[in-house]
């Protein structure tokens, strides 16, 4: 499981839409619109779904060990 995460257009920053699922179920997923409060410029950033990325922890260890990458 990971975080739904959009970027913030005002500072590039990373921000978490509070929403936890996994890259699969929220590729499936219909297309909708929402808005998270970003905690860098405090507005309310509008999103749709193609804009956000899900951020699985896990995911990323697993890519950097195949890139040779110590963990």
């Amino acid at each position: 499981m990971g975080m739904v995460m959009v970027k913030c257009p005002q500072t590039g920053h990373a921000i978490s839409t509070g929403i936890k699922t996994d890259r699969e179920s929220f590729r499936r997923s219909t297309v909708f619109f929402s808005r998270t409060p970003c905690p860098f410029c405090r507005a309310d950033h509008a999103w749709f779904a193609g804009d956000a990325w899900v951020d699985e922890p896990s995911i990323r260890v697993r890519q950097r060990r195949s890139a040779g990458s110590p963990a």
